[in-house]
């Protein structure tokens, strides 16, 4: 028996049951053979501090001294650019990303393949970061099995019951804990649904995917991660290549994602109007789930309702930049220590705000 389950074994559940196995036996079941192995495996990985709602916004400046301390970073910088008929969507950009504005010249010196007849407007953000994602997880999984916890890959939950003694899962084995932590990010909700718990409105929505060749064989390594104004598409270099997605978000079911082609052509068409060097064949395309609740932050926290089971969903496109502090929050909550991250964040971020 376990002191605490952790269901999930993607950025969210690993570094959950990471901070967890400090103060408790913690078993983390995963239902794919691997961790890591589906939103997490296929993120942009980027932290940016004025990304996401308020909320989202205090759990990345609170990330960001685990991330300076582990040496997980490294400089890329973001850009956004606009059409002439976009002023408007670049200055509401330019407020939500606090990125400082610049010539199209100045933009072009940062990423040469921009098209100067299209580039009308432009927004720069140094304090933009790479992070470095499998070594992230890999440290939250030594952390987990120096501290005496279990990771059980090929763990598909079937059945969750609970009794006086705790929690009862199963799992391809039988598991039991005091304590649940729902860290399943697509399928949070249907795990909530297994268990007898409300669930609070998690919805997974699809994100398309290409991988090019470094266009026009420019070195693209120290190009900033690019965006067209409103998030309609976005481009990072990664690996000598290009990754360039269009940026949608269309509600779905919670399952192995694959890439819409029409979705991907209409991005990269949209990618291709503001650069000089046309779209070449996708060496590679996929997709990912983010999952977000009602209000788009993150839910973490005990059930009101059912207090021995644990949220740690919602992470939506944030789940790698918060996860240094979302899993030292939900510590403290599932702990009883008092939060260090701000009372109106935390409740900002717990379960009860979506139950009426």
């Amino acid at each position: 028996m376990s002191d605490i389950l952790v269901i999930g074994g993607g950025i969210a559940g690993l570094s959950a049951a990471a901070r967890l196995s400090a103060d408790a036996r913690v078993t983390l079941l995963e239902m794919e053979t691997a961790t890591g192995y589906h939103a997490s495996g296929r993120s942009a990985a980027l932290i940016e501090e004025n990304y996401g709602a308020p909320s989202v916004q205090a759990l990345n400046r609170a990330s960001m001294a685990h991330f300076m301390t582990g040496n997980y970073l490294t400089p890329r910088g973001l850009l956004i650019v606009a059409g002439p008929t976009e002023e408007t969507a670049f200055r509401a950009d330019v407020v939500h990303m606090g990125v400082e504005p610049v010539t199209p010249s100045e933009a072009r010196d940062f990423v040469p393949i921009l098209d100067p007849a299209k580039v009308a407007f432009a927004g720069y953000h140094a304090p933009a970061f790479d992070i470095d994602t499998d070594r992230l997880m890999h440290d939250f999984i030594r952390t987990i099995r120096k501290n005496g916890g279990q990771i059980i890959t090929g763990a598909t939950v079937t059945n969750i019951r609970k009794d006086a003694h705790g929690w009862h899962v199963s799992a391809g084995g039988e598991y039991t804990a005091r304590t649940l932590v729902n860290a399943a990010g697509a399928w949070a909700d249907l795990i909530a649904g297994i268990a007898g718990v409300t669930p609070v409105g998690i919805v997974p929505h699809r994100r398309s995917m290409a991988r090019l060749a470094a266009p026009g064989g420019h070195d693209t390594s120290r190009w900033p991660m690019f965006f067209g104004v409103g998030e309609s598409w976005y481009a990072k270099p990664d690996a000598g290549a290009l990754l360039v997605s269009p940026a949608e978000e269309v509600p779905t079911h919670p399952h192995d994602a694959y890439a819409d082609d029409m979705t991907l052509a209409e991005g990269l068409d949209r990618y291709e109007n503001m650069v000089v060097e046309p779209v070449t064949r996708p060496i590679a395309t996929w997709a990912g789930l983010r999952s977000f609740a009602p209000d788009r932050t993150l839910v973490l926290g005990r059930d009101p309702d059912v207090p021995e089971f644990v949220w740690c969903a919602g992470q939506g496109g944030y789940g790698f930049q918060t996860s240094p502090a979302a899993s030292a929050l939900l510590a403290d909550l599932v702990t009883g220590r008092t939060p260090t991250l701000g009372a109106a964040d935390v409740a900002a971020l717990r379960p009860d705000r979506l139950r009426v």
